[in-house]
């Protein structure tokens, strides 16, 4: 049932009109909109909101495409931009296709410019609680404001109870939030530069 509950919350939104809950911002992050809820079965949506300096088109781009998602998010990425398709990525400059470290999510759905909804299917050796998180899918909606404004809404349906879901809702709450911060900075100062990131972490250790 989980896996579904997120289309009917959609749907709820879409045809009745009813109002989303009310914005706070987020505590460290003063740009972005917390408008989380529980849902009649006891399970948490995560829902956070920023509005980026960028079309709908070009912020659709920032989370369909491997060059989107590497010009804020990750330095590496590989992909087909296609419902069904994972996309890979890495938090490491020197990752290649296939590595054990690499994440994927796969593609659920989307409508250019409007949506995008994924699930991840892969996380991390190390990554704690990875089974509860395959059960998350997140739905990220643009709504244009204007040719270059955008307000971009990262939901993530499936947060259930329990101490590990405790442990990935706080974990991605302030996570989520401070990419939603990179995200706005990538459209406001340029794509990040991940040689010049990370080089210090690339340098051997002095001795």
């Amino acid at each position: 049932m989980r896996s579904t509950c997120w289309w009917w919350w959609l749907l709820a939104f879409t045809l009745t009109g009813l109002p989303l809950p009310a914005r706070a911002a987020v505590t460290g992050f003063p740009d972005v909109n917390d408008t989380s809820f529980v849902e009649a079965n006891g399970d948490r949506t995560m829902q956070l909101s920023i509005v980026v300096p960028a079309s709908a088109k070009d912020a659709f781009a920032a989370f369909a495409t491997a060059d989107g998602w590497k010009s804020w998010a990750v330095p590496f990425a590989v992909g087909e931009p296609r419902i069904g398709a994972t996309i890979e990525t890495s938090y490491r400059l020197d990752a290649k296709p296939g590595d054990r470290n690499n994440i994927k999510n796969q593609f659920i759905a989307w409508l250019p410019e409007h949506l995008v909804v994924f699930r991840n299917v892969q996380a991390a050796p190390d990554f704690r609680n990875a089974d509860l998180f395959a059960q998350v899918v997140s739905i990220v909606e643009f709504e244009s404001l204007g040719p270059a404004s955008t307000r971009i809404v990262i939901s993530g349906v499936g947060y259930g109870t329990g101490p590990g879901f405790d442990d990935l809702y706080q974990m991605f709450q302030s996570g989520n939030a401070y990419s939603l911060m990179q995200l706005k900075k990538r459209f406001t100062t340029g794509p990040v530069d991940w040689k010049t990131v990370l080089a210090p972490k690339l340098e051997p250790a002095k001795k």
